[in-house]
């Protein structure tokens, strides 16, 4: 419901499931994403959501952080209002397919796509996806929920399965969402169960809860046309370079 999954550093805090943002979106709109945990306090996040932009503004230690990230162009910058400068990071563009294969959200890995099937109703497409881990290859097996993008089926090396299941049409923070129960089963017996509420509407999901009393959810949505100036840094704001490790030509290495 990325990514943006996971293109914004204060907002990813955000949440969501499939919200990798990979892409345009012809739904804008603004919300609260909020995260709350047992025993720490509950962070806030204002995101604004264009077509080609997300601006996510925060207080981080008593200061205002706004951060605006492009996909599209594979780029973010880091606005400090009170110095009134920025900084700019660049991230992995593979971003720009656009969501054709799961591939799209994953660094150096290779996708495959084995087939189709029906699981409870709902036609997803199944994929293979080769990736590289301290120089092992692992081997995943994605079922792809081909209206949602949802994860229905995945199987892991360990022999770990997650399955996601819909419950019922319930209401969410004022928004028709469907309520989806995610298990995930180990190998040694243990399962863990987690519940996301995905908006078709918006395509994402706009609430979690996960397993410990970790609540992810975005409130107060409301959809409109964003404003233009949202998106761009003002024109008397100095561009400020990174620590020489943070630079963007490092960013991804």
């Amino acid at each position: 419901m990325g990514a943006l999954r996971k293109l914004i550093v204060i907002a990813c805090l955000v949440l969501i499931t499939g919200y990798s943002y990979a892409g345009q979106k012809d739904v804008e709109f603004s919300a609260d994403a909020v995260i709350s945990a047992p025993q720490q306090a509950v962070k806030q996040t204002k995101l604004f959501v264009s077509e080609k932009a997300v601006r996510s503004e925060a207080v981080i230690n008593g200061q205002s952080m706004v951060e605006i990230a492009y996909p599209l162009e594979g780029r973010a910058v880091l606005i400090n209002s009170a110095l009134m400068s920025y900084q700019e990071r660049l991230f992995d563009q593979r971003n720009k397919a656009n969501n054709d294969t799961p591939c799209d959200q994953i660094s150096n890995a290779i996708c495959e796509k084995l087939g189709s099937e029906t699981i409870d109703g709902h036609d997803t497409e199944k994929w293979q996806i080769i990736s590289e881990s301290r120089g092992r290859k692992l081997r995943t097996l994605h079922w792809m929920d081909v209206k949602r993008k949802l994860a229905l089926r995945e199987l892991f090396p360990d022999g770990t399965v997650a399955e996601l299941k819909m419950l019922k049409q319930e209401k969410m923070n004022g928004r028709n969402a469907e309520k989806w129960q995610r298990t995930l089963s180990r190998p040694d017996g243990k399962s863990a169960v987690s519940y996301q509420w995905y908006d078709p509407g918006l395509k994402i999901a706009i609430k979690e809860e996960l397993p410990g009393g970790y609540v992810r959810e975005l409130r107060n949505i409301v959809v409109a046309k964003q404003p233009e100036k949202l998106f761009s840094v003002p024109g008397d704001y100095r561009k400020i370079e990174p620590p020489s490790g943070m630079r963007p030509e490092n960013y991804n290495r």
